[in-house]
């Protein structure tokens, strides 16, 4: 039977990919902040769409600084990640209150996170869609794997508090090797 879905609830079916933590540096101050919605719009370079609330303190200093991170955590950070999801950094230190350690990056300002399993340096590579849509473009001009992370599992939120950690993985044929 079908049932009509309240729009609000529209964003729990199209979960886009992990949640991320994206960290700036403003100011000579480190943030990050949790973030589900981003794609991949391109692979070579690769370009990442992020959104990114203009209301999260993140916003303004990923506006001024036009670099950040994307860093990728497992699973096993999930409360860790929920925690940084749910404070704001305007008078907070999160990798302090949560037990996460920034490390410096090669190519920006902006920290790395040493728990995750993946860091993507990016530089902001188009802001036309900021103003209207809250959406950056990013370019991905570093990025780093922790090889000591054996098959990492992803999580991925499904709204109101709901997660799904990545499950069985099936191989199907592709037109790449």
């Amino acid at each position: 039977m079908r049932r009509a879905l309240p729009l609000s609830e529209v964003y729990t079916l199209l979960e886009p990919g992990p949640v991320v933590l994206l960290t700036t540096a403003h100011r000579g101050r480190a943030n990050l902040m949790a973030m589900s919605w981003h794609m991949m719009m391109e692979f070579n370079p690769p370009l990442v769409g992020c959104l990114v609330s203009g209301a999260n303190h993140s916003f303004e200093a990923l506006r001024k600084t036009r670099e950040c991170v994307i860093a990728i955590p497992a699973a096993g950070l999930a409360k860790q990640v929920v925690k940084v999801g749910n404070a704001s950094g305007r008078d907070l230190d999160k990798f302090a209150a949560f037990g996460l350690t920034p490390l410096p990056a090669k190519k920006v300002a902006a920290p790395l996170v040493a728990e995750c399993f993946a860091n993507l340096e990016c530089r902001v590579a188009d802001t036309r869609f900021v103003n209207r849509y809250n959406l950056f473009v990013l370019e991905v001009v570093q990025a780093w794997i922790d090889s000591t992370q054996k098959k990492p599992k992803t999580l991925h939120h499904h709204g109101y508090g709901v997660f799904v950690v990545d499950g069985e993985t099936i191989r199907l044929k592709s037109g790449k090797p």
